[in-house]
């Protein structure tokens, strides 16, 4: 069984809510993840499927919009990639600050139709790819990467591609709530702040979540 109309379902079972620390951002998120998790499963009759990353506002995202949103000049006229999109709440940031081009790249394909939606929502537009670009060439001038140093297999990847980006001569941030495996000792923090967040998400109402670049 497969969800026929995905927007949809997104619509149906989220609300259209403004990003904690990122008001100029508004987003259609839940309010159970748990919850929408199960009923996610329960429609595709399908158990083991990744959490619904894309229908929250991260701490790690937010920290990197936010700081996006207070310096422009990082993505003004550029094109940008936002890496495990989620939400798309980094590329619109990206697009509102006044990027050239955004694509939001996440192997969630409800993550593409979220990010779509809330584009429209915020009056942008962002391209969208279900690709798993890690370790792939891509063309953006800038790489935005919001909380993905959670998992142990993946990190080791994900840092070594993109310090070869940052090579090329890409600028590279990351925002991150200190994650279990995010490598602190190959960062540079430059941007800090205080996230209020989802207590079932996170243990905790408010989250400290920085905004890092590459040594």
């Amino acid at each position: 069984m497969s969800i026929a109309d995905i927007p949809a379902f997104i619509r149906e079972n989220t609300r259209i809510m403004e990003a904690s620390f990122v008001p100029e951002v508004r987003l259609h998120l839940a309010d159970d993840a748990v919850a929408l998790w199960e009923m996610t499963e329960e429609q595709l009759e399908q158990i083991g499927l990744p959490p619904p990353f894309w229908a929250f506002a991260w701490a790690g995202g937010q920290a990197l919009a936010r700081y996006v949103l207070d310096h422009p000049e990082i993505v003004r006229g550029q094109s940008v990639l936002d890496v495990a999109s989620g939400s798309g709440l980094v590329g619109i940031a990206a697009m509102q600050a006044g990027a050239r081009h955004a694509l939001a790249a996440d192997i969630d394909v409800f993550a593409a139709h979220a990010a779509q939606l809330n584009a429209a929502l915020n009056a942008v537009t962002v391209e969208t790819t279900g690709a798993d670009l890690v370790g792939q060439a891509v063309a953006q001038d800038v790489i935005l990467v919001g909380d993905l140093f959670y998992d142990r297999d993946l990190a080791p990847r994900v840092l070594d591609w993109l310090a070869a980006l940052q090579d090329q001569g890409r600028r590279v941030l990351i925002g991150d709530p200190g994650r279990t495996y995010l490598p602190r000792d190959r960062l540079e923090q430059i941007a800090a702040y205080d996230i209020p967040v989802t207590r079932a998400l996170e243990d905790s109402e408010l989250k400290r979540a920085a905004v890092w670049r590459l040594l």
